[in-house]
Protein backbone atom coordinates (compact mmCIF):
# COMPACT_ATOMS: atom_id res chain seq x y z
CA UNK A 1 0.00 0.00 0.00
CA UNK A 2 3.39 2.34 0.93
CA UNK A 3 5.04 1.41 -2.34
CA UNK A 4 2.28 2.31 -4.79
CA UNK A 5 1.40 5.94 -2.38
CA UNK A 6 5.32 6.82 -3.20
CA UNK A 7 4.73 5.59 -6.90
CA UNK A 8 1.88 8.03 -7.62
CA UNK A 9 3.93 10.83 -6.21
CA UNK A 10 6.36 10.13 -8.16
CA UNK A 11 4.39 10.31 -11.39
CA UNK A 12 3.03 13.32 -10.03
CA UNK A 13 6.13 15.04 -9.98
CA UNK A 14 7.32 13.59 -13.06
CA UNK A 15 4.11 15.01 -15.08
CA UNK A 16 4.81 18.43 -13.31
CA UNK A 17 8.49 18.70 -13.98
CA UNK A 18 7.75 17.41 -17.44
CA UNK A 19 4.91 20.18 -18.06
CA UNK A 20 7.22 23.18 -16.64
CA UNK A 21 9.84 21.70 -19.00
CA UNK A 22 7.45 21.69 -22.28
CA UNK A 23 6.34 25.41 -21.28
CA UNK A 24 10.33 26.84 -21.19
CA UNK A 25 10.66 25.01 -24.45
CA UNK A 26 7.96 26.69 -25.56
CA UNK A 27 9.08 30.65 -24.15
CA UNK A 28 12.62 29.69 -25.71
CA UNK A 29 11.20 29.04 -28.93
CA UNK A 30 8.41 32.08 -28.85
CA UNK A 31 11.62 34.17 -28.09
CA UNK A 32 13.89 32.73 -31.02
CA UNK A 33 10.83 33.44 -33.04
CA UNK A 34 10.79 36.91 -31.65
CA UNK A 35 14.65 38.24 -32.47
CA UNK A 36 15.06 35.87 -35.43
CA UNK A 37 11.53 36.70 -37.47
CA UNK A 38 10.41 40.04 -35.91
CA UNK A 39 13.33 41.69 -34.96
CA UNK A 40 15.50 40.23 -37.43
CA UNK A 41 16.16 43.21 -39.49
CA UNK A 42 16.86 45.57 -36.34
CA UNK A 43 18.97 43.47 -35.13
CA UNK A 44 21.00 42.59 -39.02
CA UNK A 45 21.21 46.36 -38.96
CA UNK A 46 22.64 46.76 -35.82
CA UNK A 47 25.34 44.12 -36.58
CA UNK A 48 25.81 46.18 -39.88
CA UNK A 49 26.51 49.19 -38.64
CA UNK A 50 28.89 48.40 -36.09
CA UNK A 51 31.04 46.06 -38.76
CA UNK A 52 30.64 49.33 -41.49
CA UNK A 53 31.69 52.88 -41.13
CA UNK A 54 30.60 55.90 -43.61
CA UNK A 55 33.48 58.08 -44.39
CA UNK A 56 32.43 61.38 -46.12
CA UNK A 57 34.51 62.29 -49.74
CA UNK A 58 34.80 65.97 -50.20
CA UNK A 59 33.67 67.74 -53.46
CA UNK A 60 35.75 69.87 -55.14
CA UNK A 61 34.12 73.28 -54.93
CA UNK A 62 32.94 74.78 -58.09
CA UNK A 63 35.51 77.01 -60.06
CA UNK A 64 35.43 81.36 -60.31
CA UNK A 65 35.49 82.84 -63.41
CA UNK A 66 35.85 86.57 -64.32
CA UNK A 67 32.86 87.75 -67.38
CA UNK A 68 35.29 86.33 -70.41
CA UNK A 69 36.16 82.73 -68.88
CA UNK A 70 39.33 83.44 -67.05
CA UNK A 71 39.98 81.81 -63.54
CA UNK A 72 39.64 83.69 -60.75
CA UNK A 73 39.60 81.05 -58.09
CA UNK A 74 40.84 76.98 -58.40
CA UNK A 75 41.23 74.11 -56.72
CA UNK A 76 45.10 73.27 -56.54
CA UNK A 77 46.50 69.80 -55.20
CA UNK A 78 47.93 70.20 -51.82
CA UNK A 79 49.75 67.48 -49.60
CA UNK A 80 47.19 66.80 -45.98
CA UNK A 81 48.20 65.00 -43.21
CA UNK A 82 46.24 63.02 -41.84
CA UNK A 83 46.25 60.56 -38.87
CA UNK A 84 43.97 57.68 -37.83
CA UNK A 85 44.01 57.42 -34.31
CA UNK A 86 42.95 54.14 -34.02
CA UNK A 87 46.65 53.19 -34.85
CA UNK A 88 48.13 54.78 -32.17
CA UNK A 89 51.01 52.83 -30.77
CA UNK A 90 52.29 55.65 -28.40
CA UNK A 91 50.57 58.79 -28.90
CA UNK A 92 52.97 60.89 -27.22
CA UNK A 93 55.75 59.76 -29.20
CA UNK A 94 53.84 60.30 -32.39
CA UNK A 95 52.74 64.06 -31.77
CA UNK A 96 56.25 64.86 -30.90
CA UNK A 97 57.26 62.97 -34.61
CA UNK A 98 54.65 65.14 -36.30
CA UNK A 99 55.35 68.32 -34.22
CA UNK A 100 58.67 68.25 -35.51
CA UNK A 101 58.52 67.17 -39.20
CA UNK A 102 55.75 70.05 -39.62
CA UNK A 103 57.81 72.47 -37.47
CA UNK A 104 54.66 73.05 -35.11
CA UNK A 105 54.23 72.87 -31.15
CA UNK A 106 52.70 70.07 -29.61
CA UNK A 107 50.14 72.09 -28.35
CA UNK A 108 48.77 73.45 -31.89
CA UNK A 109 48.16 70.17 -32.80
CA UNK A 110 46.25 69.14 -29.30
CA UNK A 111 43.85 71.77 -30.56
CA UNK A 112 43.15 70.11 -33.44
CA UNK A 113 43.02 66.77 -31.98
CA UNK A 114 39.99 67.96 -29.35
CA UNK A 115 37.58 69.23 -32.35
CA UNK A 116 37.08 65.21 -32.94
CA UNK A 117 37.29 64.33 -29.93
CA UNK A 118 33.53 63.13 -30.63
CA UNK A 119 34.21 60.73 -33.91
CA UNK A 120 35.00 57.30 -34.31
CA UNK A 121 38.34 56.94 -33.58
CA UNK A 122 39.11 55.05 -37.32
CA UNK A 123 37.48 58.21 -38.72
CA UNK A 124 41.05 60.14 -40.57
CA UNK A 125 41.52 63.27 -39.17
CA UNK A 126 43.18 66.16 -40.84
CA UNK A 127 45.52 67.44 -38.73
CA UNK A 128 48.22 69.39 -41.28
CA UNK A 129 47.31 71.11 -44.97
CA UNK A 130 49.48 72.25 -47.79
CA UNK A 131 52.76 70.27 -46.85
CA UNK A 132 55.88 71.26 -48.58
CA UNK A 133 58.12 68.26 -50.58
CA UNK A 134 60.56 67.78 -47.79
CA UNK A 135 57.88 67.50 -45.00
CA UNK A 136 56.20 64.75 -47.43
CA UNK A 137 59.47 63.11 -47.51
CA UNK A 138 59.71 62.97 -43.75
CA UNK A 139 56.52 61.21 -43.19
CA UNK A 140 57.24 58.61 -46.07
CA UNK A 141 60.71 57.59 -44.21
CA UNK A 142 58.80 57.25 -40.80
CA UNK A 143 55.87 55.37 -41.97
CA UNK A 144 57.11 51.91 -40.90
CA UNK A 145 57.80 53.54 -37.06
CA UNK A 146 54.40 55.53 -37.26
CA UNK A 147 51.78 54.48 -39.51
CA UNK A 148 49.13 56.05 -38.43
CA UNK A 149 50.28 59.16 -40.41
CA UNK A 150 48.84 59.23 -44.11
CA UNK A 151 49.93 61.97 -46.72
CA UNK A 152 47.03 62.62 -48.88
CA UNK A 153 46.33 64.67 -52.14
CA UNK A 154 43.71 67.30 -51.75
CA UNK A 155 42.10 70.24 -53.16
CA UNK A 156 42.85 73.69 -51.54
CA UNK A 157 41.30 76.80 -52.42
CA UNK A 158 44.19 78.72 -54.82
CA UNK A 159 42.56 82.47 -55.75
CA UNK A 160 44.98 83.58 -58.37
CA UNK A 161 44.93 86.93 -58.16
CA UNK A 162 46.37 87.03 -54.51
CA UNK A 163 45.61 90.40 -52.76
CA UNK A 164 43.74 91.76 -56.09
CA UNK A 165 39.73 91.75 -56.17
CA UNK A 166 39.64 90.05 -52.47
CA UNK A 167 37.00 92.14 -50.89
CA UNK A 168 34.46 90.99 -53.56
CA UNK A 169 35.81 87.34 -53.86
CA UNK A 170 36.04 86.56 -50.12
CA UNK A 171 37.65 83.69 -48.33
CA UNK A 172 36.71 80.66 -46.56
CA UNK A 173 37.02 79.57 -42.54
CA UNK A 174 36.43 75.43 -41.55
CA UNK A 175 33.16 74.70 -39.64
CA UNK A 176 33.18 75.87 -35.74
CA UNK A 177 31.90 73.92 -33.02
CA UNK A 178 28.77 76.42 -32.72
CA UNK A 179 27.97 75.50 -36.32
CA UNK A 180 28.24 72.06 -36.00
CA UNK A 181 25.98 72.17 -32.80
CA UNK A 182 23.24 73.80 -34.55
CA UNK A 183 20.40 71.31 -35.09
CA UNK A 184 20.00 70.15 -38.98
CA UNK A 185 23.50 72.15 -39.96
CA UNK A 186 24.44 69.14 -42.05
CA UNK A 187 28.13 70.42 -41.29
CA UNK A 188 30.46 67.76 -40.23
CA UNK A 189 33.54 68.33 -38.68
CA UNK A 190 36.50 69.56 -40.95
CA UNK A 191 33.89 71.07 -43.59
CA UNK A 192 34.86 74.33 -45.11
CA UNK A 193 32.73 77.19 -45.21
CA UNK A 194 32.67 80.47 -47.67
CA UNK A 195 33.53 83.09 -45.14
CA UNK A 196 33.25 86.55 -46.80
CA UNK A 197 32.15 88.13 -50.05
CA UNK A 198 31.31 85.75 -52.89
CA UNK A 199 32.59 82.65 -51.68
CA UNK A 200 30.14 83.18 -48.84
CA UNK A 201 27.00 84.59 -50.68
CA UNK A 202 27.18 81.51 -53.11
CA UNK A 203 28.91 78.86 -50.49
CA UNK A 204 26.00 76.05 -51.27
CA UNK A 205 26.66 76.52 -54.80
CA UNK A 206 30.07 76.29 -54.70
CA UNK A 207 30.15 73.28 -52.39
CA UNK A 208 28.71 70.90 -54.49
CA UNK A 209 27.78 67.61 -52.68
CA UNK A 210 29.98 65.28 -50.91
CA UNK A 211 30.07 61.80 -51.10
CA UNK A 212 30.54 58.45 -49.30
CA UNK A 213 33.02 55.93 -48.61
CA UNK A 214 31.85 52.70 -46.86
CA UNK A 215 34.96 50.82 -44.79
CA UNK A 216 34.61 47.84 -43.02
CA UNK A 217 36.14 47.77 -39.36
CA UNK A 218 36.82 45.20 -36.77
CA UNK A 219 35.65 44.49 -33.05
CA UNK A 220 38.53 47.35 -32.42
CA UNK A 221 37.09 49.96 -34.68
CA UNK A 222 40.38 49.08 -37.06
CA UNK A 223 39.48 49.99 -40.63
CA UNK A 224 39.81 46.29 -42.79
CA UNK A 225 38.62 46.99 -45.90
CA UNK A 226 36.44 49.49 -48.51
CA UNK A 227 32.84 47.88 -48.63
CA UNK A 228 31.85 50.66 -50.85
CA UNK A 229 32.66 54.41 -52.57
CA UNK A 230 29.72 56.86 -53.71
CA UNK A 231 31.16 59.92 -55.48
CA UNK A 232 29.63 63.54 -54.47
CA UNK A 233 28.59 66.00 -56.96
CA UNK A 234 31.32 68.68 -57.57
CA UNK A 235 30.33 72.42 -57.13
CA UNK A 236 28.98 74.45 -59.49
CA UNK A 237 31.20 77.17 -61.67
CA UNK A 238 30.50 80.74 -61.35
CA UNK A 239 31.01 83.28 -63.73
CA UNK A 240 31.62 86.83 -62.31
CA UNK A 241 30.57 90.20 -64.22
CA UNK A 242 34.43 91.50 -63.90
CA UNK A 243 36.55 92.24 -66.08
CA UNK A 244 40.08 90.92 -65.08
CA UNK A 245 42.21 93.41 -66.91
CA UNK A 246 40.08 96.63 -65.66
CA UNK A 247 40.30 95.08 -61.98
CA UNK A 248 43.93 94.47 -62.23
CA UNK A 249 44.43 98.03 -63.90
CA UNK A 250 42.55 99.49 -60.80
CA UNK A 251 44.00 97.71 -58.09
CA UNK A 252 47.71 98.91 -59.22
CA UNK A 253 46.44 102.34 -59.32
CA UNK A 254 45.06 101.83 -55.77
CA UNK A 255 48.38 99.50 -54.45
CA UNK A 256 49.67 102.55 -52.83
CA UNK A 257 46.21 104.67 -52.10
CA UNK A 258 43.66 103.72 -49.11
CA UNK A 259 40.08 103.50 -50.70
CA UNK A 260 38.38 102.52 -52.98
CA UNK A 261 37.25 102.05 -57.14
CA UNK A 262 33.79 100.82 -58.47
CA UNK A 263 33.18 100.83 -62.57
CA UNK A 264 30.15 99.25 -63.46
CA UNK A 265 27.90 99.17 -66.61
CA UNK A 266 25.43 101.77 -66.09
CA UNK A 267 23.16 100.02 -69.02
CA UNK A 268 22.61 96.67 -67.11
CA UNK A 269 24.69 97.39 -63.44
CA UNK A 270 26.87 94.72 -64.00
CA UNK A 271 30.11 95.21 -62.04
CA UNK A 272 33.54 95.37 -64.14
CA UNK A 273 36.19 96.68 -61.41
CA UNK A 274 35.74 96.69 -57.66
CA UNK A 275 38.67 97.34 -55.72
CA UNK A 276 38.82 98.45 -51.87
CA UNK A 277 42.60 99.17 -50.94
CA UNK A 278 44.54 98.54 -48.74
CA UNK A 279 43.74 94.55 -49.52
CA UNK A 280 45.02 91.04 -47.84
CA UNK A 281 45.83 87.62 -49.49
CA UNK A 282 42.65 85.35 -49.21
CA UNK A 283 45.43 82.32 -50.03
CA UNK A 284 45.98 82.80 -46.34
CA UNK A 285 42.33 81.51 -45.37
CA UNK A 286 42.93 78.57 -47.93
CA UNK A 287 44.48 76.50 -44.99
CA UNK A 288 43.77 76.97 -41.09
CA UNK A 289 44.65 80.55 -40.43
CA UNK A 290 48.08 80.99 -38.20
CA UNK A 291 47.96 83.24 -35.27
CA UNK A 292 50.15 85.43 -36.14
CA UNK A 293 48.88 86.69 -39.63
CA UNK A 294 45.58 87.01 -38.02
CA UNK A 295 47.06 89.30 -35.67
CA UNK A 296 48.96 90.68 -38.30
CA UNK A 297 45.56 92.24 -40.20
CA UNK A 298 43.90 93.07 -37.07
CA UNK A 299 47.43 95.24 -35.88
CA UNK A 300 46.90 96.80 -39.41
CA UNK A 301 45.67 100.58 -38.95
CA UNK A 302 44.53 100.91 -42.26
CA UNK A 303 42.21 97.76 -41.74
CA UNK A 304 42.28 95.49 -44.61
CA UNK A 305 39.77 93.25 -43.97
CA UNK A 306 37.17 96.57 -44.48
CA UNK A 307 35.72 96.20 -47.58
CA UNK A 308 35.63 100.15 -48.09
CA UNK A 309 33.58 100.18 -51.36
CA UNK A 310 30.43 98.98 -49.66
CA UNK A 311 31.41 99.10 -45.61
CA UNK A 312 32.63 102.61 -45.25
CA UNK A 313 30.74 105.40 -45.51
CA UNK A 314 31.43 108.82 -46.52
CA UNK A 315 30.41 112.36 -46.84
CA UNK A 316 30.14 112.52 -50.95
CA UNK A 317 31.22 116.23 -50.96
CA UNK A 318 30.40 117.54 -54.28
CA UNK A 319 29.58 114.73 -56.09
CA UNK A 320 26.16 114.79 -54.71
CA UNK A 321 25.56 118.24 -56.40
CA UNK A 322 24.27 116.41 -59.65
CA UNK A 323 21.23 115.25 -56.73
CA UNK A 324 20.78 118.60 -55.94
CA UNK A 325 20.49 119.68 -59.49
CA UNK A 326 18.19 116.67 -60.47
CA UNK A 327 15.91 117.82 -57.53
CA UNK A 328 16.12 121.76 -58.97
CA UNK A 329 15.09 121.11 -62.28
CA UNK A 330 12.64 118.43 -60.93
CA UNK A 331 10.45 120.29 -58.90
CA UNK A 332 10.78 123.46 -60.60
CA UNK A 333 13.19 125.78 -58.09
CA UNK A 334 15.61 126.27 -61.16
CA UNK A 335 15.52 126.47 -64.91
CA UNK A 336 18.94 125.90 -66.19
CA UNK A 337 19.52 129.25 -67.58
CA UNK A 338 18.62 130.69 -63.61
CA UNK A 339 22.13 132.64 -62.61
CA UNK A 340 23.29 132.95 -59.43
CA UNK A 341 26.15 135.61 -58.16
CA UNK A 342 29.13 133.48 -56.08
CA UNK A 343 31.76 136.34 -54.61
CA UNK A 344 33.24 133.52 -52.84
CA UNK A 345 30.62 132.88 -50.07
CA UNK A 346 27.21 133.67 -48.96
CA UNK A 347 25.90 134.21 -45.05
CA UNK A 348 22.48 132.18 -44.19
CA UNK A 349 20.92 132.54 -40.62
CA UNK A 350 23.84 134.51 -39.82
CA UNK A 351 26.45 132.49 -40.60
CA UNK A 352 28.97 132.38 -43.48
CA UNK A 353 29.48 129.50 -45.78
CA UNK A 354 32.53 130.00 -48.11
CA UNK A 355 32.69 128.99 -51.62
CA UNK A 356 36.13 126.31 -52.03
CA UNK A 357 37.00 129.50 -54.82
CA UNK A 358 37.93 132.60 -52.49
CA UNK A 359 38.10 135.05 -55.08
CA UNK A 360 34.21 133.18 -56.21
CA UNK A 361 33.08 132.01 -59.53
CA UNK A 362 31.14 135.13 -60.51
CA UNK A 363 27.64 135.41 -61.91
CA UNK A 364 26.62 131.50 -63.16
CA UNK A 365 24.13 128.83 -64.46
CA UNK A 366 23.66 125.71 -63.40
CA UNK A 367 26.00 124.41 -66.13
CA UNK A 368 28.97 126.99 -64.77
CA UNK A 369 27.89 125.64 -61.20
CA UNK A 370 28.69 122.13 -62.03
CA UNK A 371 31.41 122.88 -64.64
CA UNK A 372 32.97 125.09 -61.54
CA UNK A 373 32.08 123.19 -58.35
CA UNK A 374 30.46 126.72 -57.63
CA UNK A 375 29.17 126.19 -53.31
CA UNK A 376 27.32 129.49 -53.44
CA UNK A 377 25.13 128.49 -56.24
CA UNK A 378 24.36 125.36 -54.26
CA UNK A 379 23.75 126.99 -51.21
CA UNK A 380 21.27 129.33 -52.79
CA UNK A 381 19.41 125.86 -54.86
CA UNK A 382 19.48 123.88 -51.52
CA UNK A 383 17.66 126.53 -49.30
CA UNK A 384 15.29 126.82 -51.59
CA UNK A 385 14.52 122.84 -51.81
CA UNK A 386 14.81 122.33 -48.11
CA UNK A 387 16.02 119.13 -46.43
CA UNK A 388 12.72 117.14 -46.72
CA UNK A 389 13.00 117.57 -51.16
CA UNK A 390 16.57 116.97 -51.10
CA UNK A 391 16.30 114.14 -49.14
CA UNK A 392 13.41 112.38 -50.80
CA UNK A 393 15.23 113.17 -54.06
CA UNK A 394 18.85 111.59 -52.36
CA UNK A 395 16.68 108.37 -52.09
CA UNK A 396 15.41 108.43 -55.10
CA UNK A 397 18.78 107.84 -56.45
CA UNK A 398 19.51 104.95 -54.15
CA UNK A 399 21.10 106.52 -51.49
CA UNK A 400 20.25 105.96 -48.09
CA UNK A 401 19.78 102.24 -48.31
CA UNK A 402 21.76 99.17 -49.27
CA UNK A 403 21.81 98.60 -53.48
CA UNK A 404 21.75 94.63 -52.90
CA UNK A 405 24.59 93.66 -53.61
CA UNK A 406 25.28 90.43 -53.02
CA UNK A 407 28.28 90.47 -51.24
CA UNK A 408 27.12 90.59 -47.17
CA UNK A 409 28.54 93.40 -45.12
CA UNK A 410 26.98 96.39 -47.69
CA UNK A 411 25.92 99.60 -45.15
CA UNK A 412 23.38 101.93 -46.03
CA UNK A 413 24.61 105.42 -45.33
CA UNK A 414 22.53 108.24 -44.20
CA UNK A 415 20.38 110.28 -46.02
CA UNK A 416 19.27 113.29 -43.08
CA UNK A 417 16.24 114.83 -42.55
CA UNK A 418 13.85 116.48 -39.73
CA UNK A 419 12.48 113.12 -38.97
CA UNK A 420 16.05 111.40 -38.43
CA UNK A 421 17.01 114.04 -36.36
CA UNK A 422 14.32 114.38 -34.17
CA UNK A 423 15.00 110.32 -34.04
CA UNK A 424 18.69 110.45 -33.33
CA UNK A 425 19.75 113.49 -31.69
CA UNK A 426 16.30 114.34 -30.08
CA UNK A 427 16.01 118.01 -31.46
CA UNK A 428 14.78 119.26 -35.10
CA UNK A 429 16.86 119.65 -38.52
CA UNK A 430 18.53 123.01 -38.01
CA UNK A 431 17.78 125.29 -41.35
CA UNK A 432 21.37 126.25 -41.70
CA UNK A 433 22.65 122.12 -41.92
CA UNK A 434 20.66 122.26 -45.12
CA UNK A 435 23.53 124.88 -46.39
CA UNK A 436 25.91 121.98 -46.00
CA UNK A 437 23.95 119.37 -47.25
CA UNK A 438 23.61 120.82 -50.66
CA UNK A 439 27.31 120.73 -51.23
CA UNK A 440 27.50 116.85 -49.47
CA UNK A 441 28.87 117.79 -46.42
CA UNK A 442 26.82 117.68 -43.19
CA UNK A 443 25.23 114.02 -41.54
CA UNK A 444 24.79 112.48 -45.48
CA UNK A 445 26.97 109.67 -45.58
CA UNK A 446 27.61 107.29 -48.68
CA UNK A 447 29.36 104.44 -49.97
CA UNK A 448 31.27 104.84 -52.98
CA UNK A 449 28.80 102.14 -54.75
CA UNK A 450 26.11 103.82 -53.90
CA UNK A 451 27.67 107.01 -55.75
CA UNK A 452 28.41 104.12 -59.06
CA UNK A 453 25.03 103.31 -58.86
CA UNK A 454 23.85 107.30 -58.67
CA UNK A 455 26.02 108.13 -61.79
CA UNK A 456 24.68 104.75 -63.64
CA UNK A 457 21.35 106.29 -63.43
CA UNK A 458 22.38 110.13 -64.22
CA UNK A 459 24.42 108.03 -67.21
CA UNK A 460 21.75 106.04 -68.91
CA UNK A 461 18.61 109.09 -68.34
CA UNK A 462 17.14 108.35 -65.08
CA UNK A 463 17.11 104.30 -64.66
CA UNK A 464 18.41 102.95 -61.40
CA UNK A 465 20.14 99.61 -61.60
CA UNK A 466 20.54 96.73 -59.35
CA UNK A 467 24.69 96.89 -59.24
CA UNK A 468 25.95 93.10 -59.24
CA UNK A 469 28.94 90.88 -59.43
CA UNK A 470 27.66 87.24 -60.78
CA UNK A 471 25.90 86.42 -64.23
CA UNK A 472 22.74 85.34 -64.59
CA UNK A 473 21.01 83.46 -67.36
CA UNK A 474 17.86 85.07 -67.66
CA UNK A 475 19.46 88.81 -66.45
CA UNK A 476 17.22 91.34 -67.63
CA UNK A 477 19.05 93.87 -69.64
CA UNK A 478 16.70 96.74 -68.79
CA UNK A 479 16.94 98.86 -65.41
CA UNK A 480 13.62 98.43 -63.37
CA UNK A 481 13.37 101.64 -61.34
CA UNK A 482 12.79 105.40 -63.29
CA UNK A 483 13.38 108.25 -61.39
CA UNK A 484 10.76 111.08 -61.35
CA UNK A 485 13.42 113.51 -63.56
CA UNK A 486 12.31 114.51 -67.16
CA UNK A 487 15.20 113.36 -69.52
CA UNK A 488 15.29 116.94 -70.98
CA UNK A 489 16.57 117.60 -67.25
CA UNK A 490 18.81 114.77 -66.99
CA UNK A 491 20.25 115.81 -70.32
CA UNK A 492 21.34 119.10 -68.91
CA UNK A 493 23.30 117.77 -66.08
CA UNK A 494 25.14 114.91 -68.46
CA UNK A 495 26.31 118.02 -70.61
CA UNK A 496 27.19 119.83 -67.95
CA UNK A 497 29.46 117.26 -66.34
CA UNK A 498 30.81 116.60 -69.66
CA UNK A 499 32.29 120.09 -69.14
CA UNK A 500 33.40 119.19 -66.42
CA UNK A 501 36.12 117.50 -67.75
CA UNK A 502 36.37 118.28 -71.18
CA UNK A 503 36.39 122.68 -70.70
CA UNK A 504 38.69 123.05 -68.28
CA UNK A 505 36.66 122.36 -65.39
CA UNK A 506 37.45 120.79 -62.13
CA UNK A 507 37.49 117.41 -63.28
CA UNK A 508 39.71 117.89 -66.55
CA UNK A 509 42.66 115.98 -65.29
CA UNK A 510 40.44 112.87 -66.11
CA UNK A 511 40.07 113.76 -70.21
CA UNK A 512 40.93 111.21 -72.76
CA UNK A 513 40.71 111.96 -75.78
CA UNK A 514 38.40 110.15 -78.36
CA UNK A 515 35.96 109.53 -75.59
CA UNK A 516 34.07 112.25 -74.03
CA UNK A 517 34.68 111.26 -70.55
CA UNK A 518 31.95 113.08 -68.50
CA UNK A 519 32.11 113.58 -64.53
CA UNK A 520 32.40 115.39 -60.92
CA UNK A 521 34.99 116.51 -58.81
CA UNK A 522 34.41 116.40 -54.94
CA UNK A 523 36.55 117.33 -51.83
CA UNK A 524 35.23 116.33 -48.54
CA UNK A 525 36.53 118.62 -45.72
CA UNK A 526 37.80 116.33 -42.82
CA UNK A 527 39.09 118.93 -40.43
CA UNK A 528 39.03 122.94 -40.00
CA UNK A 529 42.34 123.22 -41.42
CA UNK A 530 41.50 121.24 -44.66
CA UNK A 531 40.15 124.43 -45.43
CA UNK A 532 42.92 127.02 -45.14
CA UNK A 533 45.94 124.40 -45.05
CA UNK A 534 47.77 122.77 -48.04
CA UNK A 535 47.68 119.62 -48.07
CA UNK A 536 50.88 118.29 -48.13
CA UNK A 537 51.40 120.45 -44.84
CA UNK A 538 48.45 118.14 -42.93
CA UNK A 539 48.97 114.64 -40.90
CA UNK A 540 47.82 112.02 -42.82
CA UNK A 541 44.72 111.86 -41.26
CA UNK A 542 43.51 115.38 -41.19
CA UNK A 543 43.72 115.54 -45.06
CA UNK A 544 40.63 116.23 -47.24
CA UNK A 545 38.91 113.15 -48.93
CA UNK A 546 39.14 113.02 -52.48
CA UNK A 547 36.25 111.66 -54.93
CA UNK A 548 35.98 111.70 -58.89
CA UNK A 549 32.44 109.91 -60.07
CA UNK A 550 32.18 109.77 -64.12
CA UNK A 551 31.12 108.01 -67.01
CA UNK A 552 32.14 107.88 -70.70
CA UNK A 553 30.43 107.98 -73.13
CA UNK A 554 28.81 110.81 -72.54
CA UNK A 555 25.93 110.17 -75.17
CA UNK A 556 26.12 106.94 -74.85
CA UNK A 557 27.85 105.81 -71.76
CA UNK A 558 29.09 102.12 -71.41
CA UNK A 559 30.91 102.40 -67.51
CA UNK A 560 31.10 104.62 -64.87
CA UNK A 561 33.87 104.97 -62.58
CA UNK A 562 33.78 105.91 -59.58
CA UNK A 563 37.13 106.68 -57.25
CA UNK A 564 36.82 107.66 -53.64
CA UNK A 565 40.94 108.20 -52.35
CA UNK A 566 40.82 108.65 -48.01
CA UNK A 567 42.38 111.80 -47.24
CA UNK A 568 43.82 112.02 -50.71
CA UNK A 569 43.25 115.94 -50.97
CA UNK A 570 41.19 117.25 -53.79
CA UNK A 571 39.47 115.11 -56.15
CA UNK A 572 40.70 116.62 -59.04
CA UNK A 573 44.35 115.92 -58.68
CA UNK A 574 43.87 112.73 -56.70
CA UNK A 575 40.99 110.83 -57.80
CA UNK A 576 40.27 112.03 -61.38
CA UNK A 577 43.48 110.58 -62.60
CA UNK A 578 43.23 107.36 -61.35
CA UNK A 579 39.72 107.48 -63.36
CA UNK A 580 41.15 108.48 -66.58
CA UNK A 581 43.89 105.59 -66.24
CA UNK A 582 40.66 103.61 -66.06
CA UNK A 583 39.21 105.18 -69.17
CA UNK A 584 42.63 104.54 -71.07
CA UNK A 585 42.37 101.15 -70.23
CA UNK A 586 39.00 100.76 -71.04
CA UNK A 587 39.82 101.80 -74.92
CA UNK A 588 42.90 99.67 -75.12
CA UNK A 589 40.65 96.51 -74.43
CA UNK A 590 37.93 97.25 -76.92
CA UNK A 591 38.35 100.41 -78.61
CA UNK A 592 35.53 102.06 -76.92
CA UNK A 593 33.55 98.63 -76.63
CA UNK A 594 33.58 96.39 -73.57
CA UNK A 595 33.29 92.88 -74.25
CA UNK A 596 29.59 91.87 -75.13
CA UNK A 597 28.19 90.25 -72.14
Amino acid sequence: MQVREEREALVRRVKVIARITALALLALAANYWVVQVVQGSYFRELAENNRLRKLTLKAPRGTIYDRTGRVLVENAPSYNLTVDRSRWRDRASSLVFAASALTRPIADLEVVLRRYEGTPLFAPVLLAEGLTLDQVARFGVGRLEHPEFEVEVGHRRLYRLGTQGAHLLGYLGEVTDEELSRPGSGYQSGDWLGRRGIERTYDRVLRGVDGERVVVVDSRGQLVAENRREMGRPGESLTLTLDLELQQEAETWMAEQTGAVVALDPTNGEILALVSSPSYDPNLFARRLLKEDWQRLLDDERHPLQNRAIQNTYSPGSVFKVVVAAAGLAEGVISPGDRVFCGGGATYYGRRFACHRAGGHGSVDLRAALKGSCDVYFYALGQRLGIERIARYARLFGLGRPTGIEIDGEKAGLVPDDGWSRAARGHPWYAGETISVAIGQGPLLVTPLQIAALFAATANGGHLVHPHLVRHKDEADTPSERLPVSEQSMATIREALWAVVNEQGTGAAAFVPGLDVAGKTGTVQVSARGATEEHEDLPWELRNHAWFASFAPARAPRLVVVVFIEHGGKGSRAAAPIAKALYEKYLQLSLGQLRPS
